[in-house]
């Protein structure tokens, strides 16, 4: 009897026991097909759909008020004194309603640009530098008057030194 239940011991041990859980293997293929469709899928929004937003948005011209200004005619700084400047400017706004102040306040706005302008050398003025430094310069004096909106840009449509 004791030979037989030894028997039965044995045959128990020699029985596989069944495994708990998932093997090792099954979880590595399944963990690297998720991450495969997640990378898929993000990718797949990131250039069908996000670019396709950003592409709309692109097409949409911006609209821009620009308000002209007449012509400075103005003697500038020179050894001689015999130059002179001819300046015709637009200015970008950014506010549209900024152009009714604008048009009150005209004669104050030109006769700031001509104090602007008349110690100006040649050298400065034909500079790329200087004449970048100018158009800021005019921006921030504008807009030190400006309570709605703001200059932008300032276009030259007119450079004329003689």
């Amino acid at each position: 009897m004791a030979k037989e239940r030894k028997d039965e011991l044995e045959k128990q041990d020699e029985q596989p026991k069944p495994k708990k859980g998932l093997p090792v293997k099954l979880i590595l293929i399944i963990a690297v097909a998720v991450l495969i469709i997640g990378a898929g899928s993000g990718a797949g929004y990131y250039f069908f759909i996000k670019k396709n937003k950003v592409s709309e948005a692109a097409k949409k011209p911006e609209v821009v008020t620009i308000w002209p200004m007449e012509a400075f005619v103005v003697n500038i700084a020179d050894v001689g004194g015999e130059r002179y400047l001819k300046l015709v400017i637009q200015l970008e706004l950014s506010d549209p309603g900024a152009v009714a102040e604008l048009e009150q306040i005209k004669p104050r706005l030109r006769d700031s640009i001509l104090d602007l302008l008349a110690p100006k050398t040649l050298k400065e003025l034909m500079e790329l530098a200087g004449k970048q430094r100018l158009r800021e310069d005019i921006a921030g004096r504008v807009n030190n008057v400006l309570t709605r909106g703001k200059v932008t840009r300032v276009y030259f449509t007119e450079f004329v030194v003689q």
